[in-house]
């Protein structure tokens, strides 16, 4: 994507900016049900995705930390998830699934998650529910580099590889597959 005058933009950036807009339309609005509804955004979500940043905003506060912004640079906060949930990675299989990294469960992205048509090479998912399969829900992409910094203690390298020069289903592209902002909520 371009625009007149301008370099061009990446998808992922442009869907990144497109998510910041929509959140600072939705904040205008009050936190509007009406304004979710006509925006095929689930309300409840960007609820909870409010009340977890002024938990967090209040938390910072209390221990006097200043609160320093990543602007559109998602990896810091990509980094902090996968250190907290490390042992929630899931790796995208030669088989078109997923497969959970310790135990080789086979794992699906959950259709209404951000990430269902992109299929990253690796995830971490805050939960699995269970209804016709397996799904993983609220997922964000992190780099399998990234676990071995954060849980050394967990991961072997060897269970690290990444498979990128092994062949891939067709239709799945090989790179890391889209990098959204921060966390990607259901259907921001």
């Amino acid at each position: 994507m371009s625009f007149p005058g301008k370099a061009p933009v990446s998808k992922d950036k442009t869907h990144a900016i497109h998510k910041q807009r929509g959140i600072l339309e939705w904040v205008e609005t009050g936190f509007s049900t009406q304004w979710s509804f006509e925006n095929f955004i689930q309300h409840r979500s960007m609820r909870r995705a409010r009340d977890v940043r002024d938990q967090l905003q209040g938390l910072m506060g209390r221990v006097e930390m200043e609160i320093v912004s990543c602007g559109m640079d998602s990896v810091v906060i990509r980094k902090a998830v996968t250190a907290g949930f490390f042992y929630h990675t899931a790796r995208f299989s030669k088989g078109g699934n997923y497969k959970t990294v310790k135990h080789q469960q086979t794992v699906m992205v959950h259709p209404n998650s951000g990430l269902f048509e992109e299929q990253p090479r690796w995830l971490i998912y805050h939960k699995l529910v269970f209804t016709t399969k397996e799904f993983m829900r609220q997922v964000i992409e992190i780099e399998n580099g990234w676990l071995l910094e954060a849980a050394p203690h967990y991961y072997k390298a060897k269970e690290l590889e990444d498979a990128s020069s092994k062949k891939m289903p067709k239709g799945v592209d090989k790179s890391a597959g889209s990098v959204e902002m921060g966390l990607t909520w259901n259907k921001l």
